[in-house]
């Protein structure tokens, strides 16, 4: 399953729109929201969301509220490293009994601890194991280089999807944080899918203002990102900052179709399987850059394509992951699967031609696994 659109984070479903069914998807409906995640696990023995003393679910009876509107539900699981085994156990549990799309790990400051590694990698098997279908993503801190010491690696070998918490708080450069977050996820061994979490809440006397929230989304969307989280329903519903959720709401997100640039024009040509296309958006003197080669000029380009489409990735299908860059200049990350195997840590930078119509410069990294 591929996320796009935008979604949002609940915590305390009773808390939400007092936990009412109808309620809950129609505000959802209405703010045009593509999928909603429910947390439904915290440790490994604590099931959320749920009512041990009377035996109440708090989530079905919502789920199926949103599924019959077309959103997608998902469930995320507070995970602290300590029984690694007992909390994929739940996990497993939990989605089984509750029947969602997909699953989020979420690990923070109990994974920064020493020996954690090996935690996350039992973890991961074991959830594997027993959910080897079902999508998964990481929601941790915004920025790797900062928090080095969470293993971000043995997550996400076994993770779909990357999902940084940009929480700006206490600060109004959103644009930057932003792209600060996305840049170093995309520079992470394996590469995933980044689908960013915006701020939706106060913290003591912070709060983002709408407008902030407005270009958070703005920004995600002209980074070429396919989907955007917040956090949390619980709090943006609140009348006291109603202002934010109006602002993802009123926010047009299509869910089909990505903004006209040339990562995506490239990949989409990509996709369409025929050399020829790919190498029409090449300048005549192209330059086209690999670790090992460099070729110049349409024709040599047409051919690297020619192979690429052929043998090395025949029948591939192509999904860009994350895009920056402004005026001639674009980085992007990929991922591919084909018959002869797949590419996870594709890495690109684009120099465009004087019109912007055109490549100048291509260089491509990635490895076949």
């Amino acid at each position: 399953m591929t996320l796009k659109g935008k979604g949002y984070f609940m915590w305390q479903v009773p808390k939400c729109d007092g936990g009412d069914p109808a309620r809950i998807a129609a505000r959802c409906r209405s703010a045009g929201l593509s999928h909603v995640m429910f947390k439904i696990a915290d440790g490994a023995n604590w099931a959320y969301n749920y009512d041990p003393t009377r035996r109440i679910e708090y989530i079905p009876p919502v789920a199926a509220a949103l599924h019959g509107v077309g959103i997608k539900v998902w469930g995320w699981h507070y995970v602290r490293g300590d029984d690694p085994v007992g909390e994929a156990r739940l996990a497993i549990q939990r989605m089984r009994t509750l029947n969602l799309d997909g699953y989020i790990v979420d690990a923070e400051r109990e994974y920064k601890e020493p020996g954690k590694k090996v935690a996350a990698q039992r973890f991961m098997q074991e959830l594997r194991a027993g959910l080897p279908n079902t999508p998964v993503g990481l929601s941790t801190y915004r920025y790797p280089q900062v928090h080095y010491s969470l293993p971000y690696s043995q997550f996400l070998e076994r993770c779909d999807f990357a999902m940084p918490q940009v929480y700006f708080e206490f600060a109004h450069d959103v644009e930057q944080q932003l792209e600060r977050s996305v840049a170093q996820y995309q520079a992470l061994q394996p590469a995933r899918p980044i689908v960013v979490t915006g701020p939706t809440y106060n913290h003591n006397a912070w709060r983002p203002s709408a407008e902030e929230v407005l270009r958070f989304l703005q920004r995600a969307r002209q980074m070429g990102l396919a989907a955007v989280n917040f956090w949390a329903y619980d709090f943006a519903t609140r009348s006291t900052m109603i202002d934010l959720w109006d602002a993802v709401a009123g926010y047009d997100w299509p869910v089909e179709g990505q903004v006209a640039d040339m990562p995506e024009r490239l990949v989409g040509r990509l996709n369409e399987k025929d050399p020829k296309l790919v190498a029409g958006l090449y300048l005549e003197n192209a330059a086209h850059v690999t670790g090992e080669r460099t070729v110049i000029g349409r024709e040599a380009v047409r051919q690297w394509y020619e192979d690429l489409l052929k043998k090395t990735l025949p029948n591939g299908t192509f999904q860009i992951t994350g895009k920056s860059g402004s005026g001639s200049t674009r980085q992007f990350t990929w991922t591919a699967h084909s018959d002869r195997g797949s590419v996870v840590d594709g890495s690109d930078t684009l120099g465009l031609g004087p019109d912007g119509n055109r490549i100048l410069y291509h260089y491509t990294s990635f490895s076949l696994s």
